[in-house]
């Protein structure tokens, strides 16, 4: 673990630049950076949570463990706060965020975070605001999953990946065939068959992982009709 010097971090939330100097000394003295490693676990459902994590750097996912298997229900990138949710409104966390690429974490004492909530009205609305908006792609998200075809879900995906996560038409997919799937709720054998169609179809370059968007266009017309 390492201790930050919060006054100086050029990983700041758009919330901490509302931070007095102060606040700022004291973040820092109650914060620690932890590095993870791809396939580490950064929070563990059912685990005790005493902090606020902010990713500052790396890809995530969250999952949860459902009643029959473990479902992916969301990819974030740095710079984020992750498990807000579960260390303010409970005690015990509600999902498992494992790291997809190697990871920067920051661990907020909670108590320290619920006081600049508390004393602090912009960086309180900042925080809001994230949350807000969150929930809000949660909500497009969950009816997509039902409501979609295979081939409008992996069109989908496809173009989230380059334009909210790696920002680039062309990227190495940090998931595994059947995670990809999962995150789909599909089959791995289904998510496959569409991304080859898509292959031979010249909408997309693949080649095992790395994937090459070629018709952005015709994968939006397909993401939107099915």
């Amino acid at each position: 673990m390492e201790r930050l010097d919060c006054t100086s971090c050029q990983f700041k939330s758009k919330a901490a630049q509302f931070l007095k100097q102060e606040d700022l000394e004291t973040l820092a003295s109650h914060c620690a950076r932890v590095s993870f490693k791809r396939g580490e676990n950064i929070i563990r459902q059912g685990a005790l949570s005493l902090n606020i994590a902010y990713l500052r750097e790396g890809i995530v996912k969250y999952h949860i463990q459902g009643p029959v298997r473990e479902q992916i229900i969301k990819i974030a990138k740095a710079p984020t706060y992750i498990g807000i949710p579960t260390a303010i409104g409970d005690k015990i966390n509600h999902y498992s965020i494992t790291a997809l690429t190697n990871c920067e974490v920051c661990f907020i004492d909670a108590d320290i975070f619920k006081q600049f909530l508390y004393r602090n009205g912009m960086f309180a609305y900042e925080i809001i605001l994230m949350m807000s908006k969150n929930e809000l792609e949660n909500f497009r998200t969950c009816v997509n999953r039902v409501q979609k075809q295979i081939r409008g879900k992996v069109a989908e995906a496809l173009i989230y990946f380059a334009e909210e996560i790696f920002h680039s038409d062309e990227y190495t997919l940090p998931l595994s065939r059947e995670e990809f799937a999962n995150l789909l709720d599909t089959t791995r054998e289904s998510a496959c068959r569409v991304m080859s169609e898509f292959a031979e179809a010249g909408y997309i370059e693949l080649k095992i992982r790395d994937i090459k968007i070629i018709h952005k266009y015709k994968l939006r017309k397909i993401s939107k009709f099915g």
